[in-house]
């Protein structure tokens, strides 16, 4: 097993479908889960629900009702790829990208963080930057562009590796090596880097990584922590280690959320992993690199949008029957709580829209929504209370519901039927609906949606402090100055 270079790799074979991706999973990676190295993660009973979800997705790429809108034809080969791929350089095809990752996201109920539509938007954003990587070496650029053609062609899943090991973040990598991933040595082949990045959801699924961010230690004289580059997720020397899945336990409630869209999230582990050059994009050059992060993410921020939204509207949907199972939707209080989280899903059309309207055409030559810095702040602020909102309107009943083996006993069924069933719906239909909500808002996998939505924007505080330096005061505060200059 050797990791190719992009100059040697396959023919491309455009979109995916649901039976050719299963096969691609069973590639070699180096797959760990609860202290044991597992093989074909398709295969495997932990992960084999979610990646036929997976499937199943893409599969949609190929059907007649979706196919114009999931996919574009490449003028220049004549694949048709998955339209998350397609540069958009009008304000037609942003909005045709907007219309394909809403498919995806009502598909998964904004489930899914690591769709397909949004990791190739980010592709985009890497393509779009080229110019500026070429500054930081001559061909990174190249690279760029070329990898973004590479991954288009056939359809690649991505995930995205940030963060670093939470070790001692008091200490500087810079005297603890290995506390960040780290070039060790350049050669005429490549790099080889060595270390950890947390926390690579959708690692196990995926077929590549695309490692960035690591800018912020260039400001303490770690440039060597400054790398950008992509691989394939089988690479030699490169581990996956997959946290507890969510999928339930033989005896007692099935999972159907998040058996299907648990995404996984892991560590990975680079022991002296060489990366051939035409998969390297940035080096020892942290400037370049804040600047890169915010602007290859301007199209990712928009699709993020589009899930959450989807999210909202689940929570919204489930918080309404779950009211009127139990005859509390006509209650005042519970109507302004179900209102308010209505406002929070409505006003993610407002942000889209914002973004729309304020589109730009880049240096790269595309088509990017504008920046909506704010609603990333506020979405990690809100994203707690509509959580709370809908655990607030099942209360107890959340906690205790039967499973699927109660309802169907004989000598419990009377006994739930009469006791266990809600307004105008019977035993049955309201414990689903229960632990649908249960599992939205309280279990392992809710609390780690929850918790997803505050990580996956990056440090609140930060966010926050940005939005103070780049708000222009200058005019009211001109106002206001002059408004003291004289007694009041």
């Amino acid at each position: 097993m050797t990791t190719l270079s992009l100059a040697s790799s396959v023919a491309p074979l455009g979109a995916l479908d649901g039976d050719r991706y299963r096969k691609s999973l069973d590639d070699g990676r180096s797959v760990w889960l609860d202290g044991e190295e597992i093989g074909n993660v398709a295969e495997h009973p932990a992960f084999a629900a979610p990646v036929a979800e997976l499937a199943r997705l893409l599969d949609l790429q190929h059907r007649p009702e979706h196919r114009e809108v999931l996919t574009v034809r490449q003028p220049d080969t004549g694949l048709r790829i998955g339209r998350g791929y397609h540069p958009p350089r009008t304000a037609g095809e942003l909005r045709a990208a907007r219309a394909s990752a809403e498919v995806w996201l009502r598909e998964s109920l904004g489930q899914h963080g690591r769709s397909p539509a949004f990791m190739a938007s980010i592709a985009v954003g890497l393509f779009d930057f080229r110019h500026r990587l070429e500054t930081n070496r001559p061909g990174f650029g190249a690279n760029a562009a070329a990898y973004h053609r590479y991954a288009a062609s056939r359809d690649l899943l991505l995930t995205h590796a940030l963060g670093d090991p939470q070790i001692d973040r008091s200490a500087s990598p810079v005297d603890h090596p290995d506390h960040a991933l780290r070039v060790l040595r350049e050669d005429d082949d490549g790099i080889v880097v060595r270390g950890a990045k947390q926390l690579t959801t959708l690692a196990p699924f995926a077929h590549e990584v695309l490692v960035y961010l690591s800018a912020s230690f260039a400001q303490r004289g770690g440039e060597e922590f400054v790398v950008w580059f992509a691989l394939p997720l089988n690479a030699p020397g490169l581990r996956i280690l997959c946290r507890e899945p969510f999928g339930g336990a033989p005896h007692g409630h099935a999972h159907p959320l998040a058996s299907r869209f648990d995404e996984q999230d892991a560590m990975l582990f680079f022991d002296d992993v060489r990366v051939p050059w035409d998969r390297v994009f940035l080096l020892r050059d942290g400037a370049l690199a804040r600047e890169g992060l915010t602007r290859i993410n301007a199209w990712s921020q928009y699709i993020g949008q589009v899930r959450y939204r989807e999210r909202l509207r689940a929570l919204l949907a489930v918080g309404t029957l779950t009211a009127e199972a139990i005859g509390v939707d006509g209650f005042r209080n519970i109507q302004e709580d179900l209102g308010e989280l209505a406002g929070y899903a409505e006003l993610l059309d407002y942000f889209l829209a914002a973004g729309e309207a304020t589109a730009h055409t880049t240096d790269g030559g595309l088509h990017a929504p504008g920046p909506t810095p704010a609603a990333a702040v506020w979405a990690a602020q809100v994203s707690g209370r509509a959580v709370e909102i809908v655990r607030g309107v099942g209360q107890s009943g959340i906690l205790m519901q039967p499973t699927e083996k109660d309802l169907r006993s004989p000598e419990l069924g009377p006994l739930l039927e009469r006791y266990m069933r809600g307004k105008d719906i019977d035993a049955d239909h309201k414990s689903r609906l229960f632990r649908l909500a249960w599992e939205l808002t309280a279990d392992s996998y809710g609390q780690r949606q929850d918790l997803y939505e505050h990580v996956h924007r990056g440090d609140l505080a930060r966010n926050r402090i940005n939005l103070l330096r780049r708000h222009d005061q200058t005019e009211v505060r001109a106002r206001i100055t002059d408004l003291i200059s004289q007694p009041l």
